[in-house]
């Protein structure tokens, strides 16, 4: 979002800025009372400007804002989420406005972790101006403060000093804030006494931080406290006259000038206010302080973005996709009716062609029926090879008996055997392969002249065949003439020798 409303909190007033597009624009202060109020809600209403969808980021730079550091058990997840609830209860149960961060782990013993816990310790000093944000239903981004802030300014401005104390003329009063090798341990707000605009109580508050300090041991005896003071340049040689070097505090000075040219200011400020919105406008953090139910109306604008974010895209995407299928439907259509060219060019080309031979002895469609009666019967015709395969198989089975002659026929059976085919299309298998019959005569081993025996081979040799599909076998002559007209004779006094006896079968066959 390229529009922020920033909003500069201190005990007696609010000052609000715009922030367009990286610049930030004058500021519009509103005291805190119930004039001041109504002059904000009437600033925020402002139809033009449309501040009411711009999201706002408080920045508190209060007197009331406490720091303690604090060692805990070093303990991860959900355990030691609720430790660290519970410490912050413990040191500010008054106030909702509490937060805490990881300083690192001490060197020796258990290593607990070393915690610095902070809360804006009057909660009543905001109440207004959030109730009239609620009210309104303004996007709160989060709450922050100038203290914890001010880390990012220290890096900014390059300071490396293991001890490091900053002091900045903020609206609020003179802001003191301790640093150990760059991470915040302490803040304290003074009122600034001045003269002629110079701070004259900078090197007395100084004193005091330092001895403060010392007693609490986060400055050892014999350390050298570097104090950064921030400035304007007219101002720096009459502080310079304040401030002397002592054997444990060291003071260094820059021009707000410098700094401002350092975040990013295109103007020069005359306090740090400016410094920190112009780095809360450019790079905002997580809030510093829980926000709670003030900020549900920014989460409902960014799900909306979002929405309206993925709906873009979806529909860009969707217009892409159509403007692809509209240029492939052009390059298609240009391909057909390049196709179509082609195509009609070899037409024309096969009709010159076809122009200059001359006439050919059959036309197209008589060569495609003399190709489908060639393949008929091919596959059609009638050959004796597939019955001889079934007669083959049938004698394998049934070595007793011997094979004298065959005589083969195709088509409606003849009057004769061996006629001659008859010359029609349904013997060449037009429009289907016509029946065959095979005539055979053979010989059937008769030991001792045994013609039940012979009988029983030529019935199951008969039946052998008879398995085979689509083929009927009729036995028509026997060894034995079994009619009951016929008179049986014969002599079974003596053994008779081995003899062959002859039959013949008649096989019907429609493939």
């Amino acid at each position: 979002m390229f529009r922020k409303q920033l909003l500069y909190i201190t005990s007696d007033a609010l000052c609000a800025y715009d922030w367009d597009h990286g610049v930030l624009g004058q500021g519009q202060t509103f005291p805190a009372s119930a004039a001041g109020l109504d002059d904000f809600a009437a600033w925020l209403e402002d139809t033009q400007a449309q501040r009411l969808a711009v999201p706002a980021y408080l920045l508190t730079d209060l007197i009331e804002e406490d720091f303690q550091r604090q060692l805990l058990p070093h303990v991860r997840g959900k355990a030691g989420r609720a430790l660290l609830e519970r410490r912050k209860q413990q040191l500010h149960r008054d106030t909702p406005y509490r937060g805490s961060t990881l300083l690192g782990r001490e060197d020796t013993g258990r290593h607990d972790d070393q915690v610095l816990f902070f809360a804006l310790t009057n909660p009543t000093l905001l109440q207004p101006w959030t109730e009239a944000l609620e009210h309104l239903r303004v996007p709160v981004a989060g709450i922050y403060s100038t203290s914890l802030l001010s880390i990012a300014l220290v890096k900014k401005l390059a300071i490396a000093h293991e001890h490091l104390l900053l002091v900045t003329q903020q609206s609020g009063g003179l802001r003191q804030s301790y640093y150990e090798k760059g991470q915040l341990r302490f803040s304290r707000q003074t009122l600034a006494i001045a003269l002629d605009g110079v701070a004259v109580n900078i090197a007395l508050e100084t004193e005091k931080t330092r001895q403060f300090l010392t007693s609490t041991r986060m400055l050892a005896r014999g350390d050298v406290l570097n104090t950064v003071i921030l400035a304007p340049a007219t101002q720096i040689a009459k502080l310079e006259l304040l401030c002397d070097n002592g054997v444990e505090v060291a003071y260094h000075f820059i021009d707000l000038k410098l700094a401002g040219e350092r975040v990013g200011l295109r103007q020069t400020p005359a306090l740090a206010d400016e410094l920190l919105l112009t780095l809360l406008g450019k790079h905002p953090p997580a809030s510093h302080y829980p926000p709670g139910a003030l900020a549900r109306y920014y989460h409902f604008q960014r799900a909306r973005n979002t929405l309206y974010g993925a709906s873009a895209l979806i529909g860009g995407s969707a217009a892409l996709w159509c403007a692809i299928n509209m240029l492939g439907g052009i390059t298609d259509g240009a391909s057909t009716q390049r196709l179509a060219q082609e195509t009609a060019s070899y037409q024309e080309r096969y009709r010159i062609v076809m122009s200059a031979q001359p006439p050919a002895p059959a036309k197209t469609q008589n060569m495609k029926v003399a190709v489908t009666l060639g393949q008929m019967i091919a596959s059609q015709a009638p050959e004796p090879g597939r019955l001889l395969g079934m007669l083959s198989a049938a004698l394998d089975q049934a070595p007793q008996v011997a094979l004298s002659q065959l005589h083969w026929h195709a088509g409606q059976p003849a009057q004769q055997p061996g006629a001659s085919l008859q010359g029609s299309s349904a013997l060449a298998g037009i429009p289907v392969a016509p029946p065959q019959a095979l005539r055979l005569e053979a010989d059937v081993a008769m030991p001792n002249n045994d013609y039940r025996a012979a009988l029983a081979a030529i019935t199951a040799f008969a039946q052998t065949l008879a398995r085979q599909p689509g083929l009927q076998v009729t036995i028509t002559e026997t060894p034995l003439d079994l009619r009951p007209s016929v008179a049986l004779s014969g002599k079974s006094a003596a053994a008779s020798p081995d003899s062959q006896a002859r039959f013949t079968l008649l096989l019907a066959w429609q493939p």
